[in-house]
């Protein structure tokens, strides 16, 4: 019999070995380290994978990433016909949709300078700009950022995407390629970064970027830590040019107890939990290209690894 192993967390790996016990019984599912005997692996689903992977499972078919991202991952050290792929869930999409929803309406109705208010003991009313007068910016137009965008379309407000590719979502102006950048980012009153970590991606959020936005535009950044180069961002929002910056993924993860991010007035900060992969969901869409594999069909989140993504 086959073995699909799962090495990540051995909690939910039990919420997978439930639903791939009524849905994929000819398979021996295992959980790390109960590997069973290796060479019968021919699936795994990890975090990240163990060292010698090639050399420790010889007859393994298919790499399952257990989360959205691949940037964990070296693909240098990894059997290069390997197949690998990233996981596309509908959990995955409706927690990043909730989140990025609740962030911006949060920027748009002005509830940090609330906040600073109740603090200081202040009832002052701000102007209320209606949704339509504010422009949403969405970085990556992949399956989450377009989720994104059709839902704040539905708020009224005025969205924008850009990624490296031409992509077209109704009722969103979308930007592609270098080309069209810095007009994409002098719209933006509100940016979203949800690109994936690539070396093109890396350090991206500098100050460049940032002052191509128009003065007091805010940002959402929910991609990876290493996007954002920090001291550029303190730097954007102390003269201005940014007004709020809301954070769920820091440089390093879990950010320093002395780090300047946590007490700056400016800057909110969750740990990395705008999205999660949802267990029974995420092993359901696995079991869903498992048989795709087997009739030969094309894998949902099939990675291009020289895209990195």
């Amino acid at each position: 019999m086959a073995t699909f192993l799962y090495k990540s967390d051995p909690v939910r790996g039990r919420r997978w070995a439930e639903v791939f016990k009524r849905r994929a019984p000819d398979l021996d599912f295992r959980i790390w380290p109960d590997v069973g005997d290796p060479s019968e692996v021919r699936f795994l689903a990890a975090w990240e994978p163990p060292d010698q992977l090639g050399m420790r499972f010889p007859n393994l078919q298919l790499l399952f990433s257990s989360g959205a991202g691949v940037d964990q991952f070296h693909f240098d050290a990894l059997p290069p016909a390997l197949p690998i792929v990233r996981m596309v869930e509908p959990g995955i999409t409706h927690g990043m949709v909730e989140y990025v929803t609740h962030a911006v309406l949060d920027l748009h109705r002005d509830m940090p300078a609330y906040r600073r208010q109740q603090q200081q003991g202040q009832w002052q009313p701000l102007p209320v700009k209606p949704a339509s007068e504010r422009r949403i910016g969405v970085l990556g137009l992949g399956a989450l950022g377009q989720a994104v965008l059709t839902t704040l379309a539905g708020f009224g407000f005025e969205c924008a995407g850009w990624s490296r590719s031409r992509h077209e979502v109704d009722g969103v102006r979308c930007y592609a390629g270098a080309a069209e950048l810095n007009e994409f980012l002098a719209r933006c009153d509100i940016l979203i970064c949800l690109l994936p970590l690539t070396d093109a991606t890396r350090g991206l959020l500098d100050i460049d970027l940032f002052n191509q936005l128009p003065k007091g535009a805010q940002l959402v950044h929910v991609g990876r830590g290493a996007q954002l180069v920090t001291a550029d961002l303190l730097a954007a929002l102390d003269t201005g040019q940014l007004a709020e910056a809301v954070l769920d993924v820091t440089e390093p993860e879990p950010l320093p107890v002395a780090h300047a991010l946590w007490q700056h007035p400016r800057v909110r900060i969750t740990p990395h939990i705008a999205s999660m992969t949802q267990p029974e969901s995420a092993a359901e869409v696995v079991i869903d290209n498992l048989r795709r594999f087997a009739a030969g069909e094309p894998l949902i989140g099939l990675v291009d690894r020289a895209r990195g993504y």
